[in-house]
């Protein structure tokens, strides 16, 4: 049987080297348009999509591919008898290697000189079905969306068949390929049409619309699908910032051992700790910080009693959340009309993206899922510390991880005793963690530190140390580590290196 190649581009760098290799290891290639006269015009042999599928280009060229015997060849699977039965009835042939790139609307768009018709001619639509079929049926179609992907292609091509995690990684960059292309042409329509509907900006339904924003002047959305994480047992509607707050509260304390709790005030912890029972790690979680947990949101990842209901009442408290409450817990938590309760219903994928809007666009990155087995725990300095330290310090460094940047915290018994965070200096961190820890008659001597990144200078490590700290964790790799850890060795103090930084903007 005939192998078959289809070669239709925009982009045409390095169409030709590419499809003169492709016949040289015995495929026959389907060409459209324009790389249809770039390929015989290099003197390679082609067919005409036209040709093979015995129908014509028609309305000036908006119709080429979008043919049976095109996308049944790219989506018929090669080991199902039924669609090989009804590939020989119809006489279609599969199409093994796919090369598509589409219509340049991205650089079009951009364009003052360029009326409204013909940049919606560069709207490809016949390219994103190409490629989204060719993904689609990755276990037998490569698809090549990019001339920077043809150099290692033909590589592996040539030396026999393209492995299945080639296709497989073909594929995700093909569906970014025409998601991003989409963006851009819906970007583009909402600007063009001067649609300003919050359901079209968020790309997803609108579940409700929240009362404002981070501030009154501010209008605020739900988008997705929040509530099948959380069920609302009780009190007004959540706003903007409770949910932010509440997801980092939910974020940090599943992330700690059994019987924890969060306090969370503008999603850095005012609290956290981890008890013998649900009250225990309530009771020493607020008395980290008693006078910033007013108004916070405390999260538990253990069922809430009636005891621990009790003393939640003796404060006001935004929101309580947690996997389960008592019945009897849950008649006590209610009697404050306006706080919010919640139960936590089913875990969240730790792994999708934070996004955020830049000009022009957005900026994305994975979710920072770094876990305490993740760590090297790379002893640097002359004192170990000992086991009850290390347990300290892998809480600390927790609890660091979901504090802004630049953060310091002070842990002992896993409790937080005070935290610095979002200040421009970590000398500043390291001092309002202790000044923290100090003004809520918290005893420092004997606990550790943890610092999200690197100490620049000594003169971090030096304040912490004054403060009566026996251990620091921190992630190293500071061209001035050689004198930190010098300054460390001095004070007695010993300190973890984890290889791993957990800057949080």
């Amino acid at each position: 049987m005939k192998k078959l190649a289809l070669l239709s581009v925009s982009d045409k760098t390095g169409i030709a080297n590419l499809a003169k290799k492709l016949v040289e290891l015995g495929y026959e290639i389907l060409a459209t348009g324009g790389t249809a006269k770039l390929i015989s015009d290099s003197g390679i042999e082609y067919t005409g999509v036209e040709e093979y599928a015995s129908f014509p280009e028609i309305f000036s060229g908006r119709v080429k591919t979008l043919q049976p015997k095109i996308f049944g060849g790219i989506l018929m699977r090669r080991d199902d008898e039924s669609d090989q039965i009804e590939a020989k009835e119809n006489n279609v042939l599969p199409i093994d290697i796919v090369c598509v790139n589409l219509y340049p609307f991205p650089e079009v768009v951009k364009r003052s000189d360029i009326e409204l018709q013909e940049k919606i001619e560069n709207i490809d639509i016949g390219g994103p079905s190409l490629i989204r079929a060719s993904a689609k049926n990755y276990k037998y179609v490569s698809v090549l969306t990019n001339p920077d992907q043809y150099e290692e292609f033909l590589a592996e091509l040539s030396g026999g068949e393209v492995k299945l995690e080639t296709r497989e990684r073909l594929a995700s960059a093909a569906f970014s390929h025409t998601s991003y292309y989409d963006t851009l042409i819906a970007d583009y329509f909402e600007s063009e049409f001067n649609v300003d509907k919050a359901a079209i900006r968020l790309n997803s339904p609108i579940k409700r619309t929240l009362r404002y924003g981070e501030n009154p002047h501010q209008e605020a959305f739900i988008a997705g699908d929040f509530y099948n994480y959380f069920d609302v047992l009780h009190g007004k509607e959540l706003s903007y910032n409770n949910i932010i707050d509440l997801v980092a509260a939910v974020d940090l304390v599943n992330e700690l051992d059994p019987i924890s709790c969060a306090i969370i005030k503008h999603t850095n912890a005012a609290g956290v700790a981890t008890g013998n029972d649900v009250l225990d790690s309530y009771e020493k979680a607020l008395s980290g910080d008693p006078v910033s947990a007013f108004g916070g949101i405390v999260a538990f990842n253990t069922k809430v009693d009636v005891e621990t209901s009790t003393k939640l009442n003796d404060i006001f408290l935004e929101i309580i959340v947690a996997p389960e409450f008592d019945d009897e817990a849950l008649e006590i938590l209610k009697k404050k009309k306006n706080r919010r309760l919640l139960r936590e219903t089913k875990k969240y994928d730790i792994n999708n993206l934070l996004v955020k809007n830049i000009p022009g666009g957005v900026i994305a990155q994975t979710v920072d899922n770094s876990q305490v087995g993740d760590l090297t725990f790379d002893v640097v300095t002359e004192g170990m510390p000992d086991a009850k330290q290390l347990e300290d310090l892998k809480f600390a460094w927790l609890v660091c991880k979901h504090t802004k940047s630049n953060a310091i915290v002070y842990v002992k018994n896993k409790k937080l005793l005070g935290a610095g965070a979002g200040q421009m200096s970590r000398l500043d961190s390291s001092k309002i963690a202790a000044m923290k820890a100090t003004e809520h008659g918290h005893d420092i001597t004997g606990a550790v530190a943890a610092s999200d990144a690197f100490f620049p200078f000594a003169d971090g490590l030096l304040a912490i140390a004054e403060s009566g700290i026996s251990a620091v964790i921190q992630p190293g790799g500071s061209v001035r580590d050689e004198e930190v850890i010098a300054a460390a060795n001095n004070k007695n103090i010993s300190m973890v290196f984890t290889g791993i930084r957990n800057f949080k903007h």
